[in-house]
């Protein structure tokens, strides 16, 4: 039983590892993952690596591609035109749903979530000024108390932030730190009031929630 316990946390370690790399562009788009360099490089077996490897897929991280070896996933631009779409209904739903919140409490995750943008912004750290976008907008969601909706949503946010990986400079340069930071305090704002037409109006203006730069 230990044994098992040790191997699945090895296997999370490898998930969560890769997942940064592929997340914060270190490995890109279409980049091959051979076994042989990422078990040198990790320092692990492939057991572990061929699981983490099936989990990210899972996740639409990497893909198994027939006789071309496991890559990091990419997207076209139909994926992602239809992802938004899916994204678009789920929040709706969501909102309508949820909304009036019945206790002040109920916001903890949006503001853990915004104070950790901010905390991001200061220091210049890009993935996890993704990521922190990426749980505010889920944590807007769980508010539908729906945990299925929740978990189908954040994969979607996962691989739309796959593929913004490839614009993140660019976003960067183009953006004042704190935009996103703003954008989503207007947007917990507009929670907290409780009209879903209001929430769903600033989402508009609010852009993509999967972009690094915090639209």
């Amino acid at each position: 039983m230990d044994g098992e316990l040790e191997s699945f946390s090895l296997v999370e370690l490898t998930v969560r590892r890769l997942s940064q790399e592929i997340l914060s562009g270190k490995i890109g788009p279409g980049q091959r993952l051979f076994e042989e360099q990422l078990t040198r490089r990790l320092g692990i077996s492939r057991a572990p690596l061929r699981e983490a490897l099936r989990l990210l897929a899972q996740q639409g991280l990497v893909a198994h591609v027939p006789r071309r070896g496991v890559r990091v996933a990419t997207l076209s631009d139909r994926d992602v035109r239809e992802l938004r779409t899916i994204r678009n209904i789920l929040e709706r739903y969501a909102i309508e749903t949820a909304l009036p919140v019945q206790r002040d409490a109920d916001l903890a995750g949006l503001r853990v979530a915004l104070e950790r943008m901010r905390q991001a912004s200061d220091v210049g750290d890009r993935l996890a000024l993704a990521e922190a976008h990426r749980a505010f907008h889920v944590a807007l969601v769980t508010l539908a108390d729906n945990q299925q909706l929740a978990a189908v949503y954040e994969s979607i946010l996962v691989k739309l932030q796959l593929h913004m990986t490839i614009r993140m400079s660019r976003h960067a340069q183009a953006t004042a730190p704190l935009d996103g930071v703003h954008r989503h305090e207007r947007l917990l704002t507009a929670v907290a009031a409780g009209d879903p037409a209001v929430v769903l109006a600033e989402l508009a203006r609010h852009g993509n929630p999967s972009e690094p730069d915090g639209v």
